[in-house]
């Protein structure tokens, strides 16, 4: 219940936030063309909370569902004007301020995305050494001549300080079936590795190229000795103590601390006999992993916490920060990396060059805020960024009722020198509807499938 709060707390701060900056965007411009807003609404359906302000008398409304938001301007087409009002109608401006104030709402979405990785570089992002562990035989990080023990010092040119910053440059060029070409550093010297994509189908799940690919971080080899025991606990109670080490898992010896997990997440509420070492002499306790959801997924649970050396962990430990000045380069270049990215990888899945089974619905945004959430300020903020220009980009998209519609029927009128006809702009709310209804139910069935592992 508690994993299921942290996860819709998260979800509606993210998405209250973004929708309140993307409609910030439309509001701001409206009023400084001079047109009447009526109306700033967050979310769709019962008003929640209900506010006037201003000399307009503009009405701020939080809604009951928190999957979008409007402005409402005044407009002839919605309603009767008053003569003396009839200046300050959206319909009545001309071409560039009904363009500016449609195109203001994704251009906010991006200096809000600006800004959040700004703040994410000034604060800095904690992580690991970019170390590449033991590279298994026939993926093609071993093809391209990676063993393990490398570290990726660089991806296509751009500096990678840690784990992360590797695996978000490479991840999406790996998707994309686009060659990615490292710096690893090893032995004492600077060699350059090619990675080849060519050889994964455009029809493989994300995961399945990712496994293909055959890199993995750097982990620190844990043994399987209990540092602390938590209090009404599974372990407590079966009488296992600090400094235990468990040699089996029933008949399955035990190599490190990594599989101990593996083995008793997976055998929840069930008889296990552990062997342990303690003080020299091997014991028999038998234990019954606790029974708890994560993630969607039943998974046993002992209540036990792992000795690490801290000199070793920290000796792994890195940051990627920069100063002020820096960062702001940092943040524009890297909006305009995702932004290239996402339009892309959109048009890949349009041409079926690309898996469609990348798009995430509400569930799964849910997930990765409630985990960016917990992992800290940077990751929310890393989380918040892409989201926000995922907003702007796919609302610039030429797809009627969303901003990129209007703007496509704004250049029509451009070269037609009158606005389209009423039908014809109904008749295109109606297809993009349609349109944004099957991407919908494509994105949830997807999050839905991942659930279901």
């Amino acid at each position: 219940m508690v994993d299921f709060l942290q996860t819709l707390l998260a979800l509606l701060v993210a998405l209250s936030l973004l929708i309140a900056i993307h409609e910030l965007g439309h509001f701001l411009l409206a009023r400084w063309c001079g047109v009447k807003v009526l109306r700033f609404s967050i979310g769709f359906g019962k008003p929640l909370y209900r506010r006037i302000f201003g000399a307009d008398k503009t009405e701020f409304v939080l809604a009951a569902i928190p999957l979008g938001g409007y402005v409402k301007m005044l407009d002839e087409r919605e309603g009767e004007v008053a003569l003396e009002e009839l200046p300050r109608a959206f319909n009545r401006q001309p071409l560039g301020k009904r363009s500016a104030i449609v195109a203001a709402g994704p251009l906010f979405n991006f200096i809000f995305a600006i800004v959040a990785y700004w703040m994410m570089f000034v604060i800095g992002v904690p992580g690991i050494k970019p170390l590449i562990d033991t590279v298994q035989p026939g993926t093609i990080a071993h093809q391209a001549g990676l063993r393990g023990g490398e570290e990726i010092i660089a991806v296509n040119g751009d500096r990678t300080p840690t784990w992360q910053a590797a695996m978000e440059a490479i991840i999406p060029l790996v998707l994309l079936q686009q060659p990615v070409q490292l710096t690893v550093f090893n032995g004492g010297l600077s060699v350059e590795k090619t990675l080849d994509t060519g050889t994964l189908s455009a029809q493989q799940k994300p995961e399945e190229m990712v496994e293909r690919l055959g890199l993995n971080g750097y982990r620190l080899k844990i043994a399987a000795v209990i540092d602390e025991v938590s209090a009404d606990s599974v372990a407590q109670s079966a009488g296992l103590r600090r400094g235990d080490e468990i040699r089996f898992i029933d008949d399955t010896p035990i190599t490190d601390w990594s599989q101990l997990v593996t083995i008793i997440a997976a055998n929840p509420d069930r008889a296990l006999r552990l062997v342990v070492l303690r003080e020299g002499r091997e014991l028999d306790i038998e234990v019954r992993p606790r029974a708890q959801q994560r993630d969607g997924k039943t998974v046993g649970l002992l209540g036990v916490s792992p000795y690490v050396d801290a000199a070793k962990l920290e000796a792994l430990r890195t940051e990627l920060r920069y100063p002020p000045g820096t960062a702001v380069h940092a943040a524009l270049s890297k909006t305009w990396d995702m932004s290239v990215l996402t339009l892309r990888m959109i048009s890949q899945m349009i041409t079926g060059r690309a898996s469609v089974e990348n798009i995430s619905g509400p569930i799964g945004i849910a997930q990765y805020a409630k985990h960016s959430a917990v992992a800290g300020t940077s990751q929310f903020l890393a989380f918040l960024a892409v989201i926000s220009l995922s907003l702007g980009v796919l609302n610039l998209l030429p797809i009627p009722v969303l901003d990129g519609g209007h703007l496509l029927f704004y250049l029509v009128e451009l070269f037609k020198g009158s606005p389209v006809s009423e039908q014809t702009e109904l008749l295109g709310q109606r297809v993009g509807m349609t349109l944004i209804f099957a991407l919908m139910v494509l994105a949830i069935y997807n999050d839905l499938a991942r659930l279901a592992g």
